[in-house]
């Protein structure tokens, strides 16, 4: 059949649309008024199906945008989905949404696609690499010249410690696709840095962080706040129908506690270190096993013949806690403070800036956060290179301004302590809940 031939697209209403929601056996979504059947495609889309279903029965255009670097060549792949249209008398976007901020928001976008910041500076990557390169000789070579005693082991152990943490930030430039111009480059050099680097699988990290960014902190699709409420409580919202609920998994109103116990320094040797061998078996990901087991035999090879067994398992363990401190105090203090709750179907500038906070520029923020200081202009335009945060700031905080949404830009150690302060409070909600209603 010829394109003439073709038959008109359906007309379609936001109600309908809406029916094929997450809980319909059809699952449809709308790009720039075009309505997509993605019932089978998602199994095959690769960024799994959770992510492209979070957005069933919605409108996913500036995710669609926010994602992918080449979104002319996505469209191929959406061309055969292509089922219908907003009809003529429906609005561009969903009824319960502002108009005036999504459009403009879709302007920005522009202007910051038209000044180039979306393009990054492979000198400054490379030179991100070469660091985490030369700590990683350097925390050998400390062993290999001064033996295994106390102070090189210690000394040694912060070095890998902080090469773990810096090729965390690195691989998540990779993994957003951020640092060159195709897919392909980027994660190939994602699977070297998380994988040979860091000992963990890419496709891990893409299926959990993903769905992250499309839905932050809306519980049952942020991977992140799933520990509620199995180990804690998180939200005021969620916390007060836990409470009444009259559920109670952990002694919740001392979660902040034992948050110094259960979270910076078990997640990543505890948890983590476990998991990883489980997804990537159970999802057969043997590509990113092979690249898994090149950081452990490396590991292994430097280190074990210098310090023997007892003193190898040891340095390992300790520089797992020490990234993971590292990790878990840096990603919290954006997101566990911030608004939690169920998705409420929220424009793509809201449900970011609700989810988000910054935390002060400086060099030393910047370096030690890999730029995730910057947490509000990341999740905005999360393919961005992290280089020009810095840059689109202040068109953010221009355009929260006029729209009236909060712009919040803490010290680290303020942002350090919102994650206790939070704990605390959602523990105290649901006390009170629990006990009183």
């Amino acid at each position: 059949m010829s394109a003439a031939e073709k038959p008109p697209l359906l007309q379609l209403t936001w109600c309908e649309i809406q029916e094929k929601g997450g809980r319909s056996e059809e699952r449809w979504l709308v790009i720039d008024r075009l309505v997509y059947d993605i019932t089978h495609f998602r199994w095959r889309h690769p960024g799994g199906s959770r992510l492209i279903g979070h957005y069933a029965g919605q409108d996913a255009t500036d995710a669609f945008k926010a994602f992918h670097i080449d979104s002319q060549l996505v469209r191929r792949y959406l061309r055969p989905l292509l089922i219908g249209e907003l009809g003529p008398q429906e609005p561009s976007q969903e009824p319960s949404k502002d108009r005036s901020l999504v459009e403009d928001f879709r302007r920005l976008r522009e202007v910051v696609e038209g000044l180039g910041l979306l393009g990054p500076r492979p000198l400054f990557f490379a030179g991100m690499l070469l660091h985490i390169l030369a700590l990683d000789v350097a925390a050998w070579l400390i062993l290999w010249l001064w033996g295994p005693s106390w102070v090189p082991f210690i000394v040694t152990a912060i070095l890998l410690g902080t090469v773990q943490a810096q090729a965390g930030w690195l691989q998540h430039d990779f993994g957003h696709l951020s640092v060159f111009g195709t897919s392909r480059w980027n994660h190939l050099a994602h699977r070297f840095v998380i994988g040979h680097l860091k000992g963990a699988p890419a496709s891990w990290w893409n299926h959990l962080h993903f769905q992250h960014h499309a839905k932050p902190n809306c519980y049952r699709k942020d991977p992140d706040v799933n520990l509620h409420p199995l180990l804690f409580t998180l939200g005021a919202t969620l916390s007060f129908e836990l409470g009444t609920q009259k559920k109670k998994y952990m002694p919740y109103q001392h979660q902040h506690k034992y948050f110094f116990l259960l979270g910076p320094p078990a997640l990543i040797p505890v948890y983590f270190q476990w998991y990883i061998f489980y997804f990537v078996t159970k999802r057969r990901q043997w590509q990113d096993l092979a690249w898994m087991m090149s950081f452990y035999i490396r590991f292994t090879l430097c280190y074990l013949p210098l310090l023997g067994l007892p003193s190898f398992i040891a340095l390992f363990f300790l520089v797992r806690v020490l990234e993971s401190h590292w990790f878990v105090w840096v990603t919290q203090m954006n997101h566990i403070p911030m608004h939690i709750d169920r998705d409420q179907n929220k424009d793509w500038v809201t449900m970011q800036l609700e989810a988000t906070c910054n935390v002060e520029q400086s060099l030393f923020n910047d370096w030690f956060t890999g730029h995730l200081n910057f947490q509000i202009e990341h999740h905005l335009f999360p393919t961005m290179p992290r280089h020009n945060y810095y840059a689109v700031a202040p068109l953010v905080r221009s355009f929260c301004k006029k729209h009236g949404l909060s712009y919040q830009n803490k010290s680290l150690y303020t942002a350090f302590a919102d994650i206790i302060r939070s704990l605390k409070s959602s523990g105290e909600i649901w006390m009170d809940a629990y006990l009183h209603k």
